[in-house]
């Protein structure tokens, strides 16, 4: 009576006994409600729920290379080696999206985000299938250090959600690296005080044309001022109201709405430093900055900032066609220099 008695039955009198079979599935915390898994060791799991935005953080694969680096970069840290299982999920079910993952060594003591030319001198470690199902998964046995898995859709510029997940037996950390919102430098440049007169003797008497009794002007007339200045269409892009009105906020020292000549020349200073920035990321098509450079645009301006920032930014400035014209570039660092100036969250 003591002997375990086993038993087996076919699958065809399995089908023809039993017309319903429900199965419940028990995670990492559910099943330790049950007396019978008591005795096994359990999972150690951690996971990010993240999401791919068009010009934030959807990057597309690995044959990508100039975009690659924006997707969301995920730090994981072993204290030991282990065998580990990283599953990533994606809630597109209704049009699901080519998914996937890929995984890089990276020192544990690293915090920021890491820039395309590692991607393009380091060789992954880890690379999953890519598919359109729902779920992706990889086992695979990694060493005790520091690591970098990036959650990435096949094609750029794919919005969804997702969660990553990684299972192991022994302790493991994971963290989204990513920038701290700061200003490196003044986005403002300042008309240096010996700068030949002649360079604005032109722009000067336009400018007295349209100020007031003392000689100053409000966003108005600065737009007609700046209409008349600038060289061409890919420069005026930013002579309009809003932008205008955003140089006033900016500029404007007293509270009076009013600019002086002084303000004008720091702006037009400003233009030239911006636009040659401009230039350096739009070297495929003139006057067409794609939304995925304008991090690393702004950050040559002076700007570094948060991932969260950034989405913003590009709600509010990314055109239909994932681009951004000089005048938007404008725009978002008047609203950059704004927010940092009154020491506030770049976000608010």
């Amino acid at each position: 009576m003591g002997d375990t008695v086993c038993c087996r039955i076919s699958y065809s009198d399995f089908v023809k006994t039993f017309t319903h079979l429900e199965v419940v599935h028990l995670d990492s915390d559910t099943s330790r409600d049950e007396p019978s898994l008591h005795h096994k060791s359990t999972w150690q799991m951690r996971l990010y729920q993240g999401a791919w935005q068009r010009g934030v953080s959807a990057g597309g694969c690995r044959n990508n290379p100039d975009t690659f680096h924006i997707n969301p970069q995920l730090h994981l840290i072993l204290s030991e080696m282990e065998e580990v299982i990283v599953s990533l999920n994606q809630h597109s079910i209704m049009e699901p999206k080519v998914i996937g993952f890929t995984a890089y060594s990276l020192p544990k003591n690293n915090s920021e985000t890491i820039g395309k030319q590692f991607f393009k001198k380091n060789k992954s470690l880890v690379n999953s299938q890519y598919t359109n199902s729902r779920q992706v998964s990889h086992r695979c046995q990694l060493e005790q250090g520091g690591y970098l898995i990036l959650p990435t859709t096949f094609e750029p510029g794919q919005e969804s959600s997702f969660t990553l997940r990684v299972y192991s037996s022994k302790p493991l950390k994971l963290k989204l690296l990513d920038m701290q919102p700061s200003l490196i430098k003044s986005a403002i440049i300042k008309a240096p005080a010996t700068l030949d007169g002649k360079s604005f003797s032109q722009y000067e008497a336009v400018f007295l044309q349209l100020a007031d009794e003392h000689r100053t002007v409000n966003a108005f007339e600065l737009q007609e001022l700046l209409d008349a200045c600038l060289p061409n269409d890919y420069i005026k892009s930013c002579a309009c109201m809003e932008v205008c009105r955003q140089v006033v906020l900016t500029l404007d020292n007293s509270g009076s709405g009013r600019l002086k000549f002084s303000d004008f020349k720091d702006l037009m200073c400003s233009l030239k430093y911006w636009q040659t920035s401009f230039k350096n990321h739009t070297k495929e098509k003139t006057g067409i900055l794609k939304a995925e450079r304008l991090r690393d645009a702004l950050l040559e301006v002076g700007f570094q900032l948060s991932t969260d920032v950034l989405s913003i930014l590009i709600l509010r400035y990314m055109r239909k066609d994932g681009t951004l014209r000089f005048g938007d570039f404008v725009s978002a660092i008047l609203h950059l220099s704004v927010a940092f100036s009154k020491s506030c969250d770049p976000v608010s």
